[in-house]
């Protein structure tokens, strides 16, 4: 099941649907930065450059993170 989220990226409002899996990762790695998901997600979206979808870009950054810690 996908759990949606919204954020506010560059002004505008946006919404991301992951997996629970996946919010986890996310939250973990905020977490340890010391930074809100919202603002994780915003880095994230600075640095995929339009490449991939805000989604996909998420996912990828979650399983890189999760091999760094796993």
């Amino acid at each position: 099941m996908l759990e949606k989220r919204s954020f506010s990226l560059s002004g505008h409002r946006t919404s991301v649907a992951l997996e629970p899996e996946f919010w986890a990762v996310l939250g973990e790695v905020a977490a340890r930065r010391g930074m809100a998901v919202s603002a994780l997600v915003t880095l994230i979206d600075a640095e995929r450059g339009g490449e991939r979808p805000l989604a996909s870009a998420l996912r990828v950054f979650a399983l890189r993170e999760a091999n760094k810690t796993g």
